[in-house]
């Protein structure tokens, strides 16, 4: 027989439904809505069959143990530092492993920004499971919601939890865009890189190499990973470098285009002006026109 709750250790919040239709009538609230939450240790037999879906969307993310979730017919594993995320009002089913039961960090989201926050994680083969980059900063902010929740109901602490909850969401999203954690950690290494190396004119088939990739292979992971192709993605690092050196420094125009890669001062004015809508004369005035 399935197991709802129950586990030894757990932790677990729901809010009560008059509440909870309250809130989501709230400014903030209305937008995201943490409804429950918990923590489920070496939960054995824990498992759902819901045939119309929840009424809101559902994040589990395992630590330990191992799983499965079913959607549209289809039965996927979900192991140590995988997230099942579900839409809402859609069927699906979920089991721990019978000879290694799952320890999950769960909760139930609602509001006007889910859908289009789940449908990015999900991404366009529209997976229910997300292989996670960082497990450590999901489970923090999961339990951050579980933590607030137990201390009270009131309106700055459901406001807390929805922050966390919209953070937790962002962060899945972002690991969706970075897809499979071994090419991830390449692309990782060469943003570093071009962090620590702004002013140097490296090749795109250089970078490639480092990342031990095709010239094309790379290009290609690089820009679904960041949303930006690698020329695009020095220039906004470089761009970002200028900003701060402007802002922070007295330093003449052409030695902070020096300093960020640029050794022509016009062709660096050019370039930062089509990023941030000003030239970098126009950007150091305005930044200490309005300095607190």
């Amino acid at each position: 027989m399935l197991r709802r709750d129950g586990f030894p250790g757990q932790r677990l919040r729901v809010l009560p439904v008059p509440l909870a239709a309250e809130a989501r009538a709230r400014p903030v609230t209305q937008r995201l809505l943490v409804t429950d939450a918990g923590y489920f240790p070496r939960a054995a037999a824990h498992g759902r069959i819901r045939a119309a879906g929840a009424a809101e969307a559902i994040v589990i993310v395992c630590t330990h143990g191992g799983g499965w979730v079913m959607q549209d017919g289809q039965r996927l594993p979900v192991g140590p530092g995988d997230a099942v995320v579900l839409p809402p009002d859609r069927a699906h089913s979920y089991l721990a492993d019978e000879e290694d039961p799952w320890t999950i960090w769960w909760l139930h989201a609602t509001g006007s920004d889910v859908a289009e926050l789940v449908a990015q994680i999900r991404g366009p083969e529209d997976d229910p499971v997300v292989h996670l980059h960082d497990v450590f900063t999901a489970v923090a902010l999961i339990e951050q919601v579980v933590t607030l929740l137990e201390a009270d109901e009131t309106t700055g602490t459901l406001l807390r939890a929805a922050g966390a909850g919209w953070h937790l969401l962002a962060v899945l999203a972002a690991d969706r865009l970075r897809r499979e954690r071994h090419t991830a950690d390449r692309i990782h290494v060469v943003q570093e890189y071009l962090r620590d190396n702004l002013a140097s004119a490296v090749p795109v088939s250089e970078l490639a190499r480092l990342a031990e990739l095709s010239t094309s292979h790379f290009s290609a992971l690089f820009k679904a990973s960041t949303g930006y192709s690698v020329v695009d993605y020095l220039k906004r690092l470089r761009s970002a470098r200028a900003r701060e050196l402007l802002v922070t420094t007295d330093l003449p125009v052409a030695e902070i285009a020096a300093q960020v890669g640029y050794p022509d001062a016009f062709y660096f004015s050019r370039q930062f002006r089509a990023i941030n809508g000003s030239s970098p004369t126009q950007f150091r005035a305005a930044s200490r026109q309005h300095a607190p």
